[in-house]
C-alpha cells in the first residue's frame, strides 16, 4: 500500500489530522458526566487511509463531530489541514458522510444531488457532468430518478457517499460506510475508498465491521470506551514477529508425524501439514527436513492475526488495567 511504502517519508509530511488530548465529557443538569473521548492524539497523513474501530459507545463518532467542528472539546485540540475544524475553508475541502444518513424523501437521488451541488456553490457548467459521474461510481445508475423514500437502506448508503464526494474532498470523513450494505454493495464502497486513495485523497473512516477495515486501511487506530488502546499500521498489528506458518505436501505419514513436532500443528490432512514455526533454527529445520523427505513447500510466510483477534486482545488487555486500577 502506498501510505505504508512511504512511511518513512510521512514525519516530512504536514499531517491531514492532528489531535492533542482531545477530550469530549458530556454533561447534562442532575446527571452524571459521560467521558465520550479522552486524551486522543493521532496523526493523520495525505493520501492514507485511516480507520477508528471499535464497538458502539466507544467514542467513534464523538471524534468524528469534533474533526467536523460540530461540537466543542472539552480540552485538547483537533486541527485539519493545520486549521481549526470550524474554519468555513477547511469545510470546503472536506466531504462526510454520516452514519445513517438522512434527506428529503420527495427529491429524487438526481434532485437531491443538485440540491446539495448549489450549496456546495459548484458551478453550473461542472454541475450536471459531475452528478452523472457519482451516480455511476456509487451504482446507482437506472434509480437515480426515483424518489428517496423509495430507496432502502443501501441505496440511501451510496446516494450518501455520493453527496460527500460532490465537492471532490481533498479529505473524505466517512461513519460506517458500509453498514446496511450486502456483499455486493460493500464490495462497491470499498473499491471507491481504495479508488479515492489512488486519487491521493484522504480518507478517514470509523466503523465496527473489521473485516472490512482489515481489507482497506493503511493504519487503523483501536478505541474502547473512549480511550485509544492499540494503534499502528497493518502490517504492524497484524504480523506475529518471530513466528512463520508453512503448508507442505507430498510427505509421507512418518514425516508429518516427525515435521509436527517441530512446530505447532494447525492442520494434517493426508499428504499435507499446516503449522506455525518458530523463526531461526526451528524454521530452518524444519524447511531442510520437508526437502529431505521430497517434500513440497506449499506456503512460507510470517503468522498473521486478523484485525478482529488484535482488537480482542486489545480490550482484554484495557478491561484487565481498569480492574487492576
Amino acid at each position: 500500500m502506498d501510505a505504508i511504502l512511504e512511511h518513512s517519508k510521512e514525519q516530512k509530511m504536514e499531517p491531514v489530522i492532528v489531535t492533542e488530548s482531545l477530550t469530549k465529557v458530556y454533561k447534562a443538569p442532575l446527571e452524571p458526566s459521560v467521558t465520550a473521548l479522552q486524551d486522543l492524539n493521532l496523526e493523520v497523513y495525505p493520501g492514507e487511509v485511516f480507520a477508528l474501530v471499535g464497538p458502539n459507545g466507544s467514542g467513534k463518532t464523538t471524534t468524528l463531530k469534533l474533526l467536523l467542528g460540530l461540537i466543542f472539546p472539552t480540552r485538547g485540540t483537533a486541527r485539519v489541514f493545520g486549521e481549526n475544524p470550524r474554519s468555513v475553508e477547511v469545510k470546503r475541502r472536506i466531504g462526510f458522510m454520516p452514519d445513517g444518513p438522512y434527506f428529503y424523501g420527495h427529491l429524487t437521488g438526481n434532485e437531491l444531488l443538485d440540491f446539495y451541488a448549489d450549496i456546495l456553490q459548484i458551478p453550473r457548467s461542472q454541475k450536471k457532468q459531475r452528478i452523472e459521474e457519482l451516480i455511476e461510481l456509487v451504482g446507482m445508475k437506472g434509480r437515480s430518478h426515483l424518489q428517496v423514500r423509495t430507496y432502502s437502506k443501501g441505496m440511501i448508503q451510496r446516494i450518501g457517499l455520493a453527496q460527500a464526494l460532490l465537492n471532490d474532498p481533498e479529505l473524505v470523513l466517512l461513519d460506517e460506510p458500509t453498514a446496511g450494505l450486502d456483499p455486493i454493495g460493500t464490495r462497491d464502497v470499498k473499491d471507491i475508498i481504495l479508488k479515492m486513495r489512488q486519487q491521493g485523497k484522504t480518507v478517514f473512516l470509523c466503523s465496527h465491521l473489521l473485516s472490512d477495515v482489515e481489507r482497506i486501511a493503511d493504519r487503523v487506530a483501536v478505541l474502547h470506551q473512549g480511550r485509544l488502546i492499540r494503534s499502528g499500521t497493518m502490517e504492524e498489528l497484524l504480523v506475529v514477529k518471530g513466528r512463520f506458518e508453512v503448508q507442505a505436501s507430498r510427505l509421507s505419514a512418518e514425516a508429518l508425524e516427525a515435521l509436527g513436532r517441530m512446530g505447532e500443528v494447525l492442520e494434517v490432512a493426508d499428504s499435507r501439514i499446516h503449522l506455525l514455526l518458530e523463526e531461526g533454527e526451528a524454521l530452518q529445520k524444519a524447511l531442510a527436513f520437508i526437502e529431505a523427505k521430497g517434500g513440497h513447500l506449499d506456503y512460507l510466510a510470517p503468522q498473521r492475526r486478523t484485525l478482529e483477534e488484535v482488537f480482542i486482545e486489545a480490550v482484554r488487555e484495557a478491561v484487565g488495567e481498569e480492574v487492576i486500577e
